[in-house]
């Protein structure tokens, strides 16, 4: 019992030191304080609290990983005392925890009650409509939760086609289980409803046998909209793992945070097993890549839209493509789900039917419903779709707009007044995916008149909830109900959405920009968008704001699109500047180059307008000079110099027409970065344009940035000796603000390192890095930033003969670009590790 006691309050004591350091502090402060002072006094426990809480802070500050375990330690000496006289007391900290900071504390509530913690929960306050955001992982499975997992759904209908691919996978997935070597991996792709799914579903029935320590599921679709949608291979990934984790031996226990601790922890697990993943709906190769289970004779099997060509290339996976079903195989699906006598009964007609659907299953699916919710008879159906523009109404033999159209038709006349016309308004939303504080605005309603008649669109099966408190419109049903809202609203209502589902964006996105970092170049006023609007991100108990912004990518992307095709010209320049923030932590770099065209666009349209007042035309000008300058990072990235040098030029020529002095001096930074990657001797000189002008405008933040480029030019042209003391300056200013950038101060301290090597002292340059990457892990994992630091540290490793500290470098670099979707440079890392061994 006692070492029972010792492992809850070593993990309690981690739990602890998380929620001390983070911003659930305050919220949870109060009940600390009496849990501490349960045997003593309240002040004695506040005073002991505050004083771990400041040790915590510089230690922090200083990236002393020791001091922070020295915290802890006293703090799991602490609980042990407490728990042993009073077991009990483990499961009311638990409890306290889960109620005021579950994003901190998951795994000691876990350990303690196997279930207490449900995940955190944000709600935002009402924004032009009010937002939700909720951040849940997958329930932690019951602690007699099945040693062999047998997660694949049931078929539920009878399944009697894909005879020769369900073969195929026999060939390859089923006879490397019989015969264990290494593990299989088949991908099945093809068009949207072709019955990739079902298929996959199928051959894991089929295969309970050939795996006897169990089958995994992960549908993919669902883990995006519960983790961040369309955000490429990260939170989604990292989730999946967590996921498979906890349903092998050992569950939960020791889960890790990062998604590469967790696929490693994935390997080492799965290595002395024989099972079946089935990934349902993936669209990155990195999905795939991370749950390639260890074990000899092991097998996964993988679903897709997409025709994921990566995975081939690199020998990682065999690509199969699924095609629609020959005439045979479509009059069995018919059979299947409307009988075989009702089939045989219309044998000519049903075969047309199946010519018509051209054997996509989920155009014939569409048919058996008509024919069962219609009471139509097949001749009856094929002769109504027998004429091409009658079919669009009930097929998709490209796609599935008009058979939605067909099946939901019914269900939308049946639909309230009120409640039809939210319907007919949702489908003008770009996305798919929205709180009841979205649907609000969209619809000119309140949102607790919005969330009713949501509640009725759920009811009739046209939108369903999610499980994150959001709502959920298949992209098909949105279309329809655009089709209606064409046909039935009138046209200038969907500019008017628009521009409110944009204002509402635009407020949302800038309080997150400004809760990243308040001090930060911005053109824009929004003085009167903000001036009445309530801050999400400011709250206690709000939603980070880095993770709203992630979430929200996909929406507000499209959003924006839709504000510049409407001409809403203004809205839309000051939409894509808040926006860029994202891009600044995730380096989604075609998404954010889209955003800055789009505001280029915008614009530029704006200055130009007619009527506009003189100062609304200034500011679009200086708006498209940042703009510009902004977008020539990720051309850069993208290897389009020539491009980058253009707009840059443009930039200047823009920025040196105004008297914002902070605008000039960023577009000079960013040439100056430029010109470091092109023209390196002509980079000093913009960066110390940049550092007067930043000077002379009171721009302390902007004047410590324009430094450290300097320092950095300075030590590319070989003056070391003055580089080591700008950027000694510019870790100072950095460290020592009212805001403290603390990620900047870590991309200074690596750069000093580089100097040190520069000047040959090599302990000291790997002393420097790996302090450098400390701090990047803390402030930017899993950032380019944390692999650029790593990769300094292996130039310099190499020159000392360091190949231990070389090949553990490469090695995290390589996991860091990976995550990041940049799979080429991850292969070349990775290349370079294994020519160590050579």
């Amino acid at each position: 019992m006692e070492a029972e006691l010792a492992a809850l309050a070593a993990s309690g004591a981690t739990a602890l030191v998380g929620v001390i350091v983070s911003e659930s502090w305050e919220r949870a402060k109060s009940g600390l304080v009496r849990f501490f002072g349960r045997r003593g006094s309240a002040e004695a426990a506040d005073e002991e609290l505050r004083s771990q809480r400041e040790e915590l802070g510089r230690a922090s500050a200083a990236g002393d990983a020791d001091a922070q375990e020295r915290v802890r330690a006293r703090l799991r000496q602490r609980l042990e005392g407490i728990f042993l006289e009073d077991p009990e007391a483990a499961e009311e900290l638990a409890q306290l925890l889960a109620a005021q900071a579950p994003d901190t504390s998951r795994t000691f509530v876990n350990l303690v009650g196997g279930g207490v913690n449900y995940g955190p929960a944000f709600q935002g306050s009402h924004i032009h409509g009010g937002i939700t955001f909720h951040v849940q992982p997958a329930p932690t499975p019951a602690s007699d939760r099945p040693v062999r997992p047998d997660q694949v759904p049931l078929m539920t209908v009878k399944y009697s086609n894909r005879r020769a691919e369900l073969a195929a996978l026999d060939a390859t997935l089923g006879a490397r289980a019989e015969r264990p070597g290494s593990v299989a991996v088949d991908v099945l792709d093809g068009l949207p409803g072709v019955g990739k799914t079902a298929m996959a579903w199928r051959w894991a029935e089929t295969a309970q046998d050939r795996f006897p320590d169990g089958q995994l599921y992960v549908d993919f679709a669902a883990l995006r909209d519960q983790v961040t949608p369309m955000a490429g291979p990260g939170a989604d990934v990292s989730e999946a793992v967590a996921m498979c984790l906890r349903s092998l031996p050992g569950g939960d226990i020791g889960m890790p945070s990062s998604l590469l601790e967790r696929t490693n922890q994935f390997r080492s697990r799965t290595a002395n097993l024989r099972i079946l993943l089935v990934l349902d709906d993936v669209n990155h190769p990195a999905q795939v890549r991370a749950l390639i289970p260890k074990g000899p004779g092991s097998a996964v099997l993988a679903t897709s839209q997409l025709r994921l060509g990566e995975l081939a290339t690199h020998n990682v996976a065999r690509l199969i493509s699924v095609k629609p079903l020959d005439p045979h195989g479509g009059l069995e699906l018919l059979r299947d789900r409307c009988g075989a006598e009702a089939v045989e009964a219309e044998r000519e007609a049903a075969e047309r039917l199946v010519e018509l659907c051209g054997g996509l299953p989920v155009a014939l699916h569409v048919v058996a419903a008509r024919l069962a919710g219609d009471s139509l008879s097949m001749a009856e159906l094929a002769a109504e779709l027998n004429d091409e523009a009658d079919r669009l109404a009930g097929l998709a033999m490209d796609g599935e707009e008009s058979s939605v159209s067909a099946v939901l038709g019914p269900s939308y006349r049946l639909l309230p007044p009120d409640a039809a016309r939210v319907y007919r308004l949702l489908g003008w939303l770009p996305f798919g995916i929205f709180d009841a504080g979205v649907a609000a605005v969209a619809t000119g309603i309140d949102t607790r008149s919005a969330k009713r008649l949501l509640r009725a669109l759920v009811k009739a099966s046209l939108v369903e909830t999610m499980s994150d408190g959001r709502y959920r419109m298949h992209d098909l049903v949105r279309l329809h109900a655009r089709e209606r809202a064409v046909e039935e609203e009138p046209e200038p209502e969907q500019a008017a959405l628009t521009e409110r589902v944009g204002t509402h964006y635009l407020a949302l996105t800038a309080f997150a920009d400004r809760a990243l970092r308040n001090e930060r170049l911005r053109i824009a006023d929004l003085a009167d968008v903000l001036r009445d609007a309530d801050d999400p991100f400011a709250a206690a108990d709000g939603p980070p704001p880095l993770e709203w912004l992630d979430t929200e990518h996909p929406a507000i992307l499209a959003i924006l699109r839709a504000v510049v095709r409407c001409e809403l010209y203004t809205l839309g320049w000051q939409l894509a500047e808040a926006f860029s923030v994202l891009f600044l932590y995730h380096r989604y770099l075609r998404a954010w180059r889209e955003t800055l065209e789009l505001g280029i666009e915008a614009a530029e349209a704006a200055a130009a307008s007619e009527g506009m007042p003189e100062e609304s035309v200034k500011a679009a000008r200086a708006g498209e000079a940042r703009l510009r300058s902004l977008l020539s990072r990720p051309l850069l990235d993208l290897g389009e110099n020539d491009s980058a040098k253009e707009q840059l030029e443009q930039a200047v020529a823009l920025a040196e027409a105004t008297d914002h002095l902070a605008l000039r001096a960023s577009v000079q930074e960013f040439l100056g970065r430029y010109l470091d990657a092109v023209e390196p001797s002509g980079a000093v000189e913009a960066y110390q344009r940049s550092l007067e002008l930043n000077e002379r405008a009171g721009e302390t933040r902007g004047a410590a940035l324009a430094v450290f480029f300097l320092g950095c030019a300075y030590d590319a042209r070989g003056d070391h000796t003055e580089a080591m003391v700008l950027l000694r300056r510019a870790q100072q200013e950095l460290e020592n603000r009212a805001e403290p950038d603390m990620r900047m101060a870590a991309r200074v301290r690596a750069a000093l390192g580089v100097v040190h090597g520069h000047l040959g002292d090599t302990e000291e340059a790997i002393r420097e890095l790996q302090e450098a990457v400390r701090a990047l892990g803390g402030v930017a994992k899993g950032m380019e930033y944390e692999a650029k630091a790593l990769l300094q540290l292996v130039d310099v490793g190499q020159r000392a003969g360091r190949v231990d500290l070389v090949g553990e470098c490469l090695s995290r670099a390589a996991d860091i670009y990976e995550a990041l979707g940049n799979h080429s440079r991850a292969q070349e890392l990775r290349q370079r590790w294994e020519d160590l061994d050579d």
